[in-house]
C-alpha cells in the first residue's frame, strides 16, 4: 500500500511552521509550544484505506485544538486512537485527561477538544463511523479515555505492528485489514470469550511481535529464557509456549534468532570480529556447536558467509535471516483471520 508522505524538512525554515499548520488547518488549529525557534521539522506519513487511516507523526511540541468553528467547517466525526511517546494533556467539554506515554487513548473529531504534548513520534488510527458503525456504542463510550490495561497495551502493539507492515500489503488485503482492526479493537477494549476467539489470529501475531522484540533485545544475554521473555513481553508462560509451539519451542526460537543475527554480522564485509567472537557474543557454548547449528539453519558454513562478504559477494544463501515473526506473514494472517 502506498504511503502519503508530507514533511517540512526540505522547506525554507521560515515557512515550515506555516506549511505544517496549513496541512492540518481544515481539521485542527495547531501552534508550537515553543516559539521563536529556527524552523519546525515535522513529518506525517499516512496510509489510507476505505474507512480507516493510519498516521505516523513526528513533530515538535504542539498545542492542537478542535473548535466549534472547525467542526462546522469540516464536520468529520471519525474516532481517533493515538499512541504517543510522551504524556498527552487533553481538555474537553466535560473534563480533562493526562494520557500516559505508550497508552492508547480515544477521541472523537465530532467533539471540541484541546491537546498538548511535547515533541514526540506518535501513531494515530482514524476510524470512520460509516465503516465501524457496529462499534459505535463501544467507541463512543471510550471517548476521552486512555486504556492503561492489558487489552490497551495489546492494541497499542497492534497499531505498531500495523505501521510496520502496511507498506508490504496490497489493496486486496484492505477489506480484511479493516475487518481485522475492528475485531481486535472489540476484543481489546471490551473483551469477551467470543470476541477474543474471533480475534485470535491477529492477537497471536501481535503477541509474536512482542515476543520477537523481547528476544532480540536480549540475544546476547546468557540468562535469556522463558522467564525473562515472559517478564519483558508481559505474557504468561503457558501463552509463550503456545505461541512458540510452531517454532519448535522457546529454546529453538531463541537459537534461530541468534543464528539470524550471526548471519547478518557475518554478511557485513566491514566487520572484522572473528567467527569465534560472534559465536561467543551470541551465547553459543563453543565454535563447533555454533558451526553445526549455523549449517543446519542456512545450509552453508559461517566461514563461507564471511568469505563471500569479504569478497564483496552476496551471501551464499539467498533467503537468509528469519524475521522471528513465526511461520506466517502479517498478510497471510489477515487472509486466515
Amino acid at each position: 500500500m502506498l504511503c502519503d508522505d508530507f514533511g517540512t524538512h526540505d522547506l525554507p525554515a521560515d515557512t515550515q511552521l506555516e506549511a505544517w499548520q496549513s496541512w492540518y488547518g481544515a481539521v485542527f488549529d495547531t501552534s508550537p509550544l515553543e516559539r521563536g525557534g529556527k524552523g519546525f521539522f515535522a513529518r506525517n506519513q499516512s496510509w489510507k484505506l476505505n474507512g480507516l487511516a493510519l498516521n505516523c507523526v513526528s513533530a515538535p511540541g504542539l498545542s492542537v485544538v478542535r473548535t466549534k468553528a472547525l467542526i462546522r467547517r469540516e464536520p468529520v466525526d471519525h474516532w481517533a486512537i493515538t499512541v504517543g511517546q510522551r504524556v498527552t494533556k487533553l481538555d474537553f467539554r466535560n473534563g480533562s485527561l493526562d494520557a500516559p506515554a505508550g497508552v492508547p487513548y480515544v477521541v472523537s473529531l465530532g467533539q471540541e477538544m484541546r491537546n498538548q504534548r511535547e515533541g514526540d513520534k506518535r501513531i494515530q488510527l482514524y476510524l470512520a463511523r460509516d465503516t465501524f458503525y457496529q462499534l459505535a456504542p463501544l467507541l463512543d463510550d471510550c471517548c476521552m479515555s486512555a486504556f492503561q490495561t492489558p487489552g490497551g497495551q495489546l492494541f497499542g502493539d497492534y497499531m505498531r505492528l500495523l505501521m510496520l507492515n502496511l507498506s508490504n500489503l496490497d489493496h486486496s488485503d484492505a477489506s480484511r485489514l479493516v475487518d481485522a482492526t475492528g475485531t481486535i479493537l472489540a476484543a481489546c477494549f471490551a473483551p469477551s470469550l467470543n470476541r477474543i476467539a474471533a480475534a485470535r489470529p491477529i492477537i497471536n501475531m501481535t503477541l509474536m511481535e512482542r515476543v520477537r522484540k523481547a528476544v532480540r533485545h536480549q540475544l546476547r544475554s546468557p540468562t535469556l529464557g522463558p522467564d525473562t521473555i515472559c517478564k519483558t513481553a508481559a505474557t504468561s508462560r503457558s501463552q509463550l509456549y503456545r505461541l512458540l509451539q510452531g517454532e519448535g519451542g522457546v529454546a529453538h526460537y531463541i537459537q534461530k534468532l541468534r543464528l539470524s543475527e550471526a548471519f547478518s554480522l557475518l554478511s557485513d564485509g566491514s566487520r572484522n570480529d572473528s567467527i569465534l567472537a560472534i559465536s561467543e557474543a551470541l551465547c553459543f557454548s563453543d565454535a563447533s556447536s555454533f558451526a553445526r547449528a549455523f549449517r543446519r539453519q542456512f545450509g552453508v558454513s559461517p566461514s563461507d558467509v564471511r568469505a563471500a562478504a569479504q569478497a564483496g559477494l552476496s551471501p551464499p544463501r539467498a533467503s537468509v535471516a528469519d524475521d522471528g515473526l513465526g511461520n506466517t506473514s502479517f498478510a497471510h494472517c489477515l487472509r486466515s483471520a
